[in-house]
């Protein structure tokens, strides 16, 4: 079960909205499109994603900024359609457009010999991202929410109900459950 909302800072405090992303977004640049529609001015938009027990996401967006953006376990956003609007090539390290295989390294001939994938790679092909390069673990900017309260070892510690205690941390918590 997947949740997401968004967090707006504004003079009063903090406003929450709910959101199907996969209704309206289909990018990364769509969703921080999303969230500056919500900011009022250039305030600080927080766009909070989770699949139950398996992985979150905080994506932050400060005015006309690029999106920085926190995931708490890669190989498992990975399989997700929300995972796969976080997981970027500059996020997982590599090149835009890597996602090509190198076509000399490939088994054209018709046979089998060389298939020697372990299951999380071939999870991983499946999910579109080649093994190798998503991590289990967190990926992205664990200083995300510094400045906001939440330090990188908290953020880095939570797993259950992680969206809960960032809204807490931030003095959030009732206006993220009335969307939940």
């Amino acid at each position: 079960m997947y949740f997401a909302a968004l967090l707006a800072r504004t003079e009063d405090g903090w406003e929450a909205s709910d959101t199907e992303l996969l209704d309206n977004v289909e990018t990364l640049s769509d969703l921080a499109d999303l969230a500056r529609e919500a900011a009022a001015e250039d305030d600080t938009v927080l766009v909070l994603i989770e699949q139950e027990d398996a992985w979150f996401g905080v994506v932050r967006i400060d005015g006309e900024e690029d999106p920085r953006i926190y995931v708490s376990d890669a190989a498992a956003a990975a399989r997700s359609s929300y995972g796969e609007i976080l997981l970027t090539d500059e996020l997982l390290g590599k090149e835009p457009g890597d996602d090509d295989p190198d076509l000399d390294a490939l088994d054209l001939d018709g046979t089998e010999d060389g298939e020697d994938e372990d299951d999380d790679d071939t999870a991983a092909a499946e999910a579109g991202v080649p093994g190798e390069i998503v991590p289990h673990g967190p990926v992205g900017d664990p200083q995300v929410l510094d400045d906001l309260g939440v330090s990188e070892k908290e953020l880095k510690a939570l797993s259950e109900d992680a969206l809960t205690e960032i809204a807490e941390s931030l003095g959030a918590s009732e206006v993220l459950e009335t969307v939940r």
